[in-house]
């Protein structure tokens, strides 16, 4: 495997970036960019993307916040969510899309990449972010984890993420936990509902068992958020999930 920090211009600034890749010589490889929660690019994103390249896949890692924030990486903590809020309110659902769009062509570029073959995975903030930028037309799919504000204002003040979901303009996967207590599960039916009345290529699977940030390794506030889940039913849920998304890349990616 491949990695490498980099920057990608985006409208006058350099928008940081991590990549994770099969190695040389094993051809042109789809896509995946993943989006950051709002701690910023930290070791779990990095851990993400390299899972990303580990299947196979061109992982890109992008920071949104490069224009106001471009170091941030906030623990996972109380005041780590604060200032990754502090820097999210800076961001609007035009930039992301700016950034997005730039992560997309700065791929199509690379030799290594299947053009015409790029997905996003976002994770919270990161998840609300897959939705808002499926309505990119280059995209071939966008998978959302427990995304915040798709059903709730986004950060910047902003309308949710879900008054554009007429103009999402790819296959969508989104998953969620029964237990989540900032996304409840009145919020996900809306979700679900506005999808399918809007004819959206979308799969809304909820885990019952599990709350927000099941996905992500070791936090405090993944292990608050499960108690009475057993580690075997986590392990469970982590391994589900992450074939869900396997067999998704597989259907929209290749």
């Amino acid at each position: 495997m491949i990695n490498q920090n980099l920057t990608i211009p985006v409208g006058g600034s350099q928008m940081g970036a991590y990549l994770a890749r099969p190695e040389e010589g094993s051809g042109a490889h789809p896509a995946v960019i993943v989006l950051q929660e709002v701690f910023g690019v930290n070791s779990e994103v990095k851990r993400i993307t390299d899972l990303v390249a580990s299947a196979g896949y061109v992982g890109l890692a992008i920071n949104y916040y490069h224009r106001t924030h471009p170091n941030l990486n906030e623990p996972y903590t109380d005041e780590g969510l604060k200032h990754g809020f502090e820097a999210a309110a800076n961001v609007t659902k035009e930039s992301l899309r700016a950034d997005v769009s730039a992560a997309i062509d700065w791929l199509t570029a690379q030799n290594f990449v299947k053009k015409g073959k790029v997905a996003t995975w976002g994770f919270c903030y990161g998840g609300t972010v897959a939705f808002v930028t499926a309505t990119l037309p280059e995209l071939s799919g966008a998978v959302c984890f427990y995304g915040g504000s798709i059903a709730s204002p986004m950060a910047s003040g902003e309308p949710e993420a879900l008054v554009d979901a007429a103009k999402i303009a790819c296959p969508l996967l989104l998953a969620f936990g029964g237990k989540d207590a900032y996304i409840t599960r009145d919020l996900i039916d809306r979700i679900e509902r506005t999808l399918k009345a809007e004819g959206k290529d979308a799969r809304v699977q909820v885990y019952p068992d599990v709350g927000h940030a099941f996905f992500r390794h070791g936090s405090a506030e993944a292990i608050a958020g499960h108690k009475g889940t057993s580690d075997e039913s986590m392990a469970e849920t982590v391994a589900d999930a992450w074939n869900l998304v396997q067999t998704f890349f597989k259907r929209v990616l290749h």
